[in-house]
């Protein structure tokens, strides 16, 4: 194979989580000529909600209901955070556009533009956030409400149980009622997948057997919430006929992965970027990077070895933090993967962590990343930008705690 570059892109993004496929749509609306490379595995560990801000300072979890109010404070005290580069406008164009994309794809997401929601979580946790599928959305309403609903889990399906959901949650919510039903496919109780469960329940027959088991068990109740498994291709549906069914609203609990929302998003993305003229290189890598004298990059890509070699004037990069792989540490420092660019960590390897394994105020290494100037572009080891065109997003960026914040989606998008 030749190694002279026979495909040219305006924009190469690399990474295809949730940084990297919100990109991509922005990209594709633009008319910008783009190619996005990278696995698609970390969309089984996404949950689906979209974070925007929700705690902070982390070391006391300070909710916040007003999520402007929340980055508002973040950036002043935070000054090197991805928010403190960002204004308050171009955020809601973002969220209001990624909605608006999610709209279009069969997957409409629920917020209150000025305000946090709060949901349960199987864990029998409350979950602060901003943007929230439909199919959750009336357990925003149950929980606000605190009405008697029946939490509903599967015989077999690990990860969910509805008596634990209630226990935990019994002291803030006592209305709630809890029933595990057989599985649908007979008596046998065997271990259940929930993708195949999923993709199962978009079956009338089944979507009837299974109303048929919890119809006995509603009385007395305003709502049923089951876990998130209601469907992946057409989740609306099968929420909007077990409410017929049953006669009471349904909503889907977030649940540990593989995540089915997780996968909603996945293939909401997978229907459009081919679509719409977005180059695909999904399960490859970028093996290497190398800038020209005229600015751009030469990009090697393949699997494991070198497969072709594809020419970009302006690089993103998406490649999240130590899962995604665009961090990578031994023994004695953090790394970038691609670029070898300066990472923001603690100075010695004993500083990564506290004492603690659950330290409130979280770990030092989980704020490590890039640092960048305020076109998002990382910076040198003399602070100036590293390259002109080399831009970075999502959660790669540096001075961020996003799962403790409660902003990994939001920064992404």
């Amino acid at each position: 194979m030749t190694d002279t570059p026979n495909q040219k892109y305006d924009l190469v993004i690399i990474g295809t989580g949730m940084a990297g496929m919100a990109a991509a749509v922005f990209a594709a609306n633009r008319g910008i000529p783009t190619a996005i490379v990278g696995s698609l595995g970390e969309s089984w560990f996404t949950g689906g909600l979209i974070d925007l801000m929700g705690v902070h300072p982390i070391g006391n979890g300070k909710t916040w209901r007003n999520p402007w109010a929340a980055i508002e404070a973040v950036a002043e005290d935070i000054p090197g955070h991805p928010y403190a580069r960002l204004c308050k406008e171009d955020i809601k164009a973002a969220l209001k556009e990624f909605y608006a994309f999610l709209d279009d794809a069969g997957l409409p997401y629920c917020s209150q533009d000025d305000q946090n929601s709060n949901l349960i979580t199987a864990f029998g946790a409350v979950k602060t956030t901003h943007g929230v599928p439909r199919t959750m959305w009336p357990g925003v309403t149950a929980y606000s409400r605190k009405v008697p609903c029946l939490i509903v889990d599967f015989k077999g399906l690990k990860g969910f149980s509805a008596r634990l959901l209630a226990e935990r949650m019994k002291a803030e919510w006592p209305g709630l009622k809890t029933v595990s039903i057989p599985s649908i496919y007979g008596n046998q109780v065997h271990e259940i997948n929930p993708i195949p469960l999923a993709n199962d329940l978009e079956i009338s027959e089944y979507r009837q057997k299974l109303a048929g088991r919890i119809k006995p068990h509603v009385k007395d109740i305003e709502f049923v919430g089951l876990p998130a498994v209601l469907g992946v291709h057409q989740p609306d549906r099968v929420i909007d006929e077990l409410g017929e069914l049953l006669e009471k609203p349904v909503f889907e609990i977030p649940a540990m992965p593989p995540s089915i929302p997780g996968m909603r998003l996945k293939e909401a993305f997978l229907r459009f970027l081919p679509t719409h003229k977005v180059h695909c290189l999904f399960q490859k890598q970028v093996l290497k990077a190398t800038p020209t004298s005229e600015g751009e990059f030469l990009l090697d890509i393949g699997r494991t070895e070198h497969e072709a070699i594809i020419r970009a004037d302006a690089v993103l990069l998406a490649t999240g933090r130590f899962l995604g792989g665009g961090l990578q540490s031994d023994h004695t420092t953090v790394k970038e993967s691609i670029f070898d660019l300066p990472v923001f960590q603690p100075e010695n390897r004993e500083l990564w962590h506290a004492d603690d394994l659950f330290e409130p105020g979280g770990h030092a290494v989980n704020r490590a990343g890039l640092e960048t100037d305020a076109m998002l572009r990382p910076l040198d080891a003399d602070g100036r930008p590293a390259f002109e065109k080399l831009f970075a997003a999502g959660i790669i960026l540096a001075h961020q705690d996003w799962t403790r914040m409660k902003c990994g989606s939001g920064l992404s998008v």
